[in-house]
């Protein structure tokens, strides 16, 4: 039977051999008249089957090595020989948590008194005790450990102990850089042939070239790259555009090791505090990564963790780069100590690694803006947030990013709203509350359906200086009012320019690099990082000391103007922030504030600058800002358009409503302080026309109203008066009278007013000396008076023959309907 079955493959095969050869056979003529067919139309088409085969076994080769890899990783236990070895290099197996702080000890000096035998070996063995202390005391140090928070002196005493960790570093980083130098020296070579190449790719590669080294360089170099990338006047906009990348390309870490650090912090498995727990980050940064997860109470939350040995990978870097700078100032033979802006930094970045600090900034954060309704804070779980665990509330909102990528009217409108609101948040922390967010990048930003924007990332928050606030406040108005001079002065208050400085040199080049900006309405017409630019390259020249804060508030406007030019290129920062300044000048009424308000305002001789006055209260979008300093009463007259009524009546309606009420506090104290001449030389101008008629306005409707209340005794005309239609500027208002009663107590409150008595009274006395000026002031007065009156009798004339008609037609129609 075995040799049957045997023999049945063989027969099978025999009679079907032919029939198989000669259908190969022509399968293979076939092969080969294509094969000839392409081989006289492409004559690579050979290489490319051996490339593909090559391509195979290259991969064939590759996954069976991974696979040996992982086998070996497994069955040596690489990994914890390798954790093992690693902590032989930083000697952690000698450190001590509860050792106490050393200082090195001095040399061991020769101990010689005298030349005796018995001396010299007694000589000798004290030598030999003292350096054995020495050494004790030396290995002593070994076991304290790197401290939690940041210290120079500790932190180089730390590493001057483990010279090998640094030295090893310092070679993985010149590799690292000296490789993409080469390897951008040889683009730039074969760019120089190509006649087609661009400057701005060649630029672009660079900061592709960077990026990847600090990609590679691990999370301190990634940190410094992402603040780089906010900073396209230093590095250009192609390498900022370029790092730029580094907020969405950073590699996670793996799953296992991020659930392992959450269950090590929280003190039990992450089932019995989350439900769910998403299986990749929706976000990877530099220090961490944020997992979506959902609470056993049912709560959406963001599970932030940490890096794993991220503290002393961290310390190593600042160190490195503190030697740097210490190196970079001998040679550069600076005044300054440099190494203060890596000792800066590492205390920014170690305060980052302790996710109990930035839960507490959250909270601070949030408690400081509460009362501004549009931004946006996530509130914290602190039971379920540690040191290297932080659990937050899940934003749900579009990202700059997002919004980018869409094309629609819709989303770019976000966008534009996100942006203004960015600029708001950005002032308010600047000017009014002080407390900055450190790192204000698109990443970080989110765009709600409420229309708030929400900040994410606290692991750093910078408080201003009162001093600095106020001096931030009047450079940005001294920027917008040309005033060179005035902003060199900012700048000295800010501590940004040295002592000893040139102020006249820094004012002559400020006005050189500044003075070709052209001013739209008195708003500088240009971007904020081209201003910024050019005040940045006089910084540079005349070394200025740039505080933190600073740079930060410049960097997240320029971040926010270039968001805001993708989706609409007339946008314009100036123009944006300036009504949040003037509304700050007029409802602040501290002496610094007051201070800046005078200087801009006022000239020398303290006399009102009129022109200025009125496009500080002229600037459109101011309007909407201003309605919390009126009353409600006063509202109305804001809902008007800059283009449906002239520009005088609205500064003329805004001083009216303003000065009697308590935020005008600010107006009146300017008022009091201006030169009177000059207040009534404002008054009686050409340029006052629509305020003075706006004041005939006012008189008309007193007078109307006395009128009303006299003939009303008599005659009831108030009790049938329809809507009356009174010519008001250049068209016809229609104004009720609920309207008119309403806006006449507020224009008696304002006469009626003591101080503003007391204000004009002020001026008068001061013109009095000017006859002429006060002729024109009688005659303005009179004229006012006159037209006031008639325009006042022809209302009651209208509202009797109204009140009138009303009663006759009202009576025929009694008539028709009885009969």
């Amino acid at each position: 039977m075995a040799s049957v079955s045997s023999l049945m493959p063989v027969l099978c095969s025999v009679q079907t051999h032919p029939r198989i050869r000669k259908t190969h056979q022509k399968n293979i003529n076939k092969n080969n008249t294509n094969a000839g067919k392409r081989k006289l139309s492409n004559n690579g088409g050979a290489l490319e089957n051996i490339a593909e085969v090559v391509k195979k076994d290259v991969l064939f080769l590759r996954t069976g090595l991974n696979k040996g890899l992982q086998w070996a990783n497994k069955a040596f236990r690489i990994p914890q020989f390798t954790k093992s070895v690693e902590d032989l290099v930083w000697l952690r197996n000698v450190e001590d948590p509860q050792a106490a702080f050393l200082r090195f000890p001095s040399w061991p000096q020769p101990y010689y008194p005298e030349l005796s035998g018995v001396d010299l070996f007694l000589a000798d063995l004290k030598a030999l005790e003292v350096y054995a202390s020495y050494f004790y005391y030396l290995a002593k140090m070994w076991t304290k450990p790197l401290p939690e928070i940041y210290d120079p002196q500790i932190v180089t005493d730390y590493f001057s102990l483990r010279p090998h960790v640094v030295t090893l570093r310092l070679l993985e980083v010149f590799a690292a850089f000296a490789s993409a130098a080469i390897k951008f020296q040889i683009s730039s070579i074969l760019s120089a042939t190509d006649k087609d190449a661009d400057e701005n790719i060649l630029k672009y590669h660079f900061g592709t070239l960077l990026k990847e080294t600090m990609l590679n360089l691990g999370p301190t170099f990634i940190k410094v790259g992402q603040s780089l990338s906010t900073r396209p006047d230093i590095i250009g906009s192609e390498t900022s555009k370029a790092l730029s990348e580094l907020h969405d390309q950073v590699p996670p870490f793996p799953r296992a090791e991020a659930m392992k650090i959450v269950e090590e912090e929280l003190g039990s498995p992450v089932e019995k505090f989350f439900s769910y727990v998403s299986e990749e980050p929706v976000a990877a940064a530099s220090f961490g990564q944020v997992y979506k997860g959902s609470t056993c109470d049912g709560f959406e939350v963001a599970v932030k963790v940490q890096r794993p040995n991220l503290h002393h990978v961290v310390v190593r870097d600042i160190y490195i780069l503190r030697i740097g700078l210490g190196l970079l100032q001998k040679i550069l033979k600076r005044k300054s100590d440099l190494r203060l802006y890596a000792d800066e930094l590492g205390k920014g970045l170690v305060g980052e690694l302790d996710y109990n600090l930035e839960a507490a900034n959250v909270s601070e954060f949030m408690e400081v803006h509460s009362r501004f309704p549009f931004i946006r804070v996530p509130k914290v779980f602190q039971h379920l947030s540690k040191k290297r665990v932080l659990t937050m509330e899940w934003m749900v909102g579009d990202s700059p990013s997002d919004l980018l990528l869409k094309s629609s009217e819709e989303s770019k409108a976000k966008l534009l709203d996100l942006v203004k609101k960015g600029v708001d948040a950005t002032l308010i922390q600047l000017l009014e509350t002080g407390l900055l967010h450190a790192d204000p990048h698109p990443g970080n930003l989110r765009y709600t359906s409420s229309g708030q924007i929400g900040f994410l990332d606290f692991g750093l928050l910078c408080q201003m200086e009162k001093k600095h606030q106020f001096a931030m406040l009047a450079s940005i108005l001294h920027i917008v009012n040309g005033d060179w001079v005035a902003l060199v002065h900012d700048l000295t208050e800010m501590d940004v320019v040295r002592p000893g400085t040139n102020i006249r040199l820094v004012t002559m080049d400020l006005e050189d690099a500044l003075g070709e900006v052209e001013f739209n309405n008195g708003i500088p017409d240009v971007k904020f990082s081209r201003v910024l630019g050019k005040i940045w390259s006089v910084a540079i020249k005349y070394h200025f000391r740039m505080p933190p804060y600073y740079t930060l508030v410049l960097r997240s406007l320029a971040s926010l103007e270039g968001l805001a030019v993708a989706a609409d290129p007339t946008f314009k920062t100036f123009e944006a922030a300036y009504p949040f300044v003037v509304q700050k000048l007029l409802i602040d009424n501290s002496a610094a504030s007051r201070r800046i308000l005078h200087s801009v305002l006022l000239n020398r001789r303290k006399e009102l600058q009129w022109q200025k006055l009125a496009l500080f209260l002229r600037i459109r979008a101011t309007w909407k800002g201003l309605r919390s300093l009126t009353p409600s009463s006063a509202q109305a007259s804001f809902d008007q358009s800059a283009n449906a009524v002239p520009q005088g009546v609205d500064v003329a309606n805004l001083v009216l409503k303003l000065l009697p009420s308590e935020n005008g506090a600010v107006l009146r104290r300017l008022l009091m302080t201006a030169d009177g001449a000059s207040l009534i030389r404002a008054v009686v101008s050409k340029e006052a026309s629509f305020f003075r008629q706006q004041i005939c306005m006012v008189v008309a409707d007193i007078l109307y109203q006395w009128m009303s209340e006299a003939l009303g005794k008599g005659v009831h005309i108030t009790q049938f008066s329809s809507q009356l239609v009174v010519a008001r500027t250049a068209k016809n208002t229609q104004i009720g009278p609920s309207m008119i009663s309403a806006s006449n107590g507020d224009y008696q409150s304002f006469l009626s007013d003591r101080r503003l008595k007391i204000i004009l009274l002020k001026a008068l006395d001061s013109a009095r000396k000017d006859p002429v000026l006060m002729l024109r002031f009688c005659w303005s007065s009179l004229v006012i008076f006159i037209t006031a009156t008639a325009l006042a009798c022809h209302r009651v004339l209208v509202s009797l023959s109204e009140a009138y008609l009303d009663r006759i037609f009202y009576a025929r129609k009694q008539i028709a309907v009885g009969a």
